[in-house]
């Protein structure tokens, strides 16, 4: 069966890709990793993550994937070398000098090369695989008919192919940007873009610089440089069908609601196309899950060899959805909860599950807070109460609310 990866920005996604069914999960240290600004891992806290995906059967990568500087190989190798101690299945690395010092460092630890090394070709990926490489990833601009021929290719050297699937795409090439650096000084290639490519931006004359035309966002757009989220979910056996080892959701930067949504779409298809095989139909209902967490317009990116449908229409990500509360036990039709917006009685709360009861609805009657006290409304950040729940759900499973439109009354 193909691998679902999901991003783990910190410990709370990384519970909730392995209760919503991936089956390995990326995340990073404090440093070395191409998303500085999500919470990310302590070395404690990578060690107990890994513990904790080993118990459950789930597998780690740890991303090692900035181009590297000469500084940072002062404390590369005692990094790499506690990555292998803890256990870590593979780390991701961009950088050919990363790669050459892991076979002669710690030759035991799995290598996986990330779309940031922009593998587009069966050629590449044979040199990759002389280096000692386990996996690549697949540079975006790939097309399926590419994905399958360099999956072939690389079955005949030994080396396993991962694709994206799901997620943002950057105006770049494989991701290897230079605008965030050349606008404000934060890298790309080092973890701290700041997604300059998605600004609000305006057009000047250069004979007339008072003479602005500002690109601001209306019913038909106009921000310049957007990209569209990637979504494959529709095309779930063409994906398998190259042969790709491993589906990737990109979204270290996510919310855990996001994790748990996408995954939990991603993993039912894919258990729906195995189950089913030539029957399979795309379920719509799998489909509007992926509009229900943060996304921009969809795409499908390169894959179908379409050119210029990456960009779109507007900048904002939308939701129809939002994280009301993570489920932390259930008994006797109440479940104890912790909030995560302000709810209460009579709200309409769907349930975001990985058992039977995913999509199902209930109103809200009764919220007890801890010391059994009868309230209206949840308010406090994290508050735990227990609210009636005629459905059977489990820990990690979320609660969740329509996003009613102005003018519309919450139900």
């Amino acid at each position: 069966m193909i691998e679902l990866l999901a991003p783990a920005g910190d410990m709370e996604k990384l519970k909730t890709a392995v209760h919503f069914g991936a089956n390995a999960v990326y995340m990073a240290g404090k440093k070395f990793g191409l998303r500085a600004f999500a919470e990310n891992f302590t070395e404690d806290e990578l060690k107990q993550a890994v513990e904790y995906a080993h118990e459950r059967g789930v597998k780690v990568y740890v991303t090692v994937n900035i181009y590297a500087k000469e500084e940072d190989f002062d404390s590369l190798p005692e990094y790499l070398c506690y990555l292998k101690s803890i256990g870590a299945d593979a780390v991701l690395v961009s950088d050919p000098g990363i790669v050459d010092l892991i076979r002669e460092l710690v030759p035991g630890l799995s290598v996986h090369l990330s779309t940031q090394a922009n593998t587009t070709n069966s050629f590449a990926l044979r040199f990759w695989a002389k280096q000692g490489v386990k996996r690549i990833v697949l540079a975006r601009e790939c097309t399926l008919k590419e994905a399958a021929e360099m999956t072939l290719a690389g079955k005949l050297c030994g080396v396993e192919t991962e694709a994206f699937v799901h997620g943002a795409m950057c105006v770049s090439y494989s991701g290897r940007c230079l605008l965030s650096d050349f606008l404000t000084g934060r890298g790309g290639n080092r973890g701290e873009c700041v997604q300059a490519c998605r600004w609000n931006w305006k057009l000047t004359e250069p004979e007339d610089p008072e003479r602005s035309i500002y690109l601001s966002e209306d019913e038909r757009g106009s921000y310049l440089l957007n990209s569209k989220d990637l979504r494959m979910i529709e095309h779930i056996p063409e994906l398998i069908g190259t042969g790709i080892a491993s589906m990737k959701i990109e979204g270290r930067n996510k919310s855990a609601y996001y994790v748990g949504t996408i995954v939990n779409a991603y993993r039912r298809a894919i258990d729906r196309y195995y189950f089913e095989g030539e029957k399979y139909t795309t379920d719509p209902e799998l489909t509007e899950e992926t509009v229900r967490a943060g996304h921009r317009s969809y795409t499908t990116g390169f894959y179908f060899g379409e050119k210029n449908k990456q960009y779109y229409e507007s900048s904002r990500a939308a939701m129809t959805y939002e994280f009301i509360a993570v489920v932390l036990s259930w008994e006797n039709g109440f479940a104890l909860v912790e909030m995560r917006n302000r709810f209460g009685k009579g709200d309409l709360l769907n349930i975001l599950g990985a058992g039977r009861s995913f999509n199902k609805t209930f109103v809200v009657q009764s919220i007890k807070d801890q010391d059994g006290n009868e309230i209206d409304d949840v308010y406090i950040v994290q508050q735990k109460v227990s609210i009636n729940c005629p459905e059977r759900v489990f820990a990690g499973d979320i609660l969740r609310r329509e996003i009613k439109k102005k003018g519309e009354k919450a139900v």
